[in-house]
């Protein structure tokens, strides 16, 4: 999740929550036919890709109602969007099912990958604590390692190392440490970091937790950046004339040029192994630019949301959200819409360098190392 809610707010979804039923995510085989390009994709993040793995938490940041999921063909999954979102989108095109998240996987369902993300995680532990129940990205490793003993121990893989080498790792974290930490106001962190060495330390641990990842077997990597998250509904709705905050834009750059340099290190340092880089603002920003050819013609409002940008409390329960949906940017106060999902997955995976850097998903999943 990402930004401020009200306590009523909070309050009103959690309890409303735990009497809606959500459908199980079933994850549907690809089309006779398309090319498998890898043996799994295992994903971890925030809301932007979380699929369902707070549905079993104590939360707050949870999707598993209406109208989340209304152009879903399993309907309400707990993704924080309309309907796909941009991994269901890079499964889609790597050949793969819709990878089901690590609460609901089972037997061999996990040969395809499985989805560790949940809403309000973040880098640091302490991140998104507003939103009780969440599992930080050191945890959702510890669950990546807990998979590694069920494909060893009860599915009986005999090269497991080989195997994971040739999968893909996407990982999507750093949005929440910014907006649900250093931007929170019951948070110490901003008077304790400026926005400089704020970026250094998460970079540190974010390199710490990936370095994990490799030692695990990790060889193929996929890293999304952040967004321009001061044009997201929520932001908008607090800034002065509905404008983008270019104050949270520029606070969230030293971090996407540290990732940057991480990667680059990484690839230079690290034989056998390939980091990419999903340069997420550049795509937004192309987006905005490019809008009327894409046919979204609402750049600054939630689809579903109340208030000013729909950004002042987002979607609740059986609220009814906008009716032309693919002419939106955004499907809530925080989230992209599904049309927009489908494109940053289509572009992650057959982008040229602009946005997809040193190489696109694809060139990625056929690269034999």
């Amino acid at each position: 999740m990402a930004a401020t809610f009200s306590q009523f707010y909070l309050l009103v979804v959690f309890l409303t929550c735990m009497h809606v039923c959500y459908a199980q995510n079933v994850a549907p085989m690809p089309a006779e036919g398309t090319t498998q390009w890898v043996p799994a994709m295992f994903i971890f993040g925030d809301s932007l890709v979380d699929n369902g793995n707070n549905n079993y938490l104590a939360s707050l940041a949870r999707a598993n109602y209406y109208p989340y999921g209304i152009d879903f063909s399993e309907g309400p999954t707990g993704r924080f969007s309309n309907g796909y979102t941009m991994v269901d989108k890079i499964a889609e095109l790597l050949g793969l099912p819709l990878i089901p998240a690590y609460y609901e996987a089972s037997g061999d369902e996990v040969l395809h990958g499985v989805n560790y993300a949940s809403a309000a995680a973040g880098i640091l532990d302490v991140t998104g604590r507003n939103f009780v129940g969440r599992i930080p990205f050191d945890e959702q490793i510890k669950n990546f390692q807990t998979t590694l003993d069920l494909i060893r121990n009860d599915l009986g893989v005999v090269d497991v190392a080989q195997d994971i080498g040739r999968c893909i790792f996407f990982v999507g974290m750093g949005s929440n440490d910014y907006l649900n930490n250093y931007l929170m106001p019951n948070y110490p962190t901003k008077n304790q970091y400026n926005a400089q060495q704020y970026a250094d330390y998460l970079v540190k641990e974010y390199s710490r937790q990936l370095m994990t990842l490799h030692d695990l077997g990790a060889r193929k990597f996929v890293i999304a950046g952040l967004g321009m998250m001061g044009c997201i509904p929520s932001i908008l709705a607090q800034s002065t004339g509905g404008k983008c905050s270019e104050e949270v834009n520029k606070l969230i750059l030293p971090f996407n040029e540290n990732v940057k340099t991480m990667i680059n290190n990484f690839n230079k340092n690290l034989t056998g192994s390939k980091f990419i880089y999903i340069d997420i603002a550049r795509m937004f920003r192309e987006l905005v630019s490019s809008s009327p050819n894409n046919g979204f013609s609402v750049l600054d409002q939630g689809c579903c949301g109340i208030g000013k940008n729909g950004g002042l409390i987002t979607c609740l329960p059986f609220l009814t959200p906008c009716e032309d949906r693919n002419k939106y940017i955004f499907w809530d106060a925080f989230h992209p819409t599904e049309a927009v999902n489908i494109l940053l997955g289509k572009k992650s995976f057959s982008g040229d360098t602009a946005v997809v850097y040193p190489m696109n998903i694809e060139q990625l999943a056929s690269l034999d190392i």
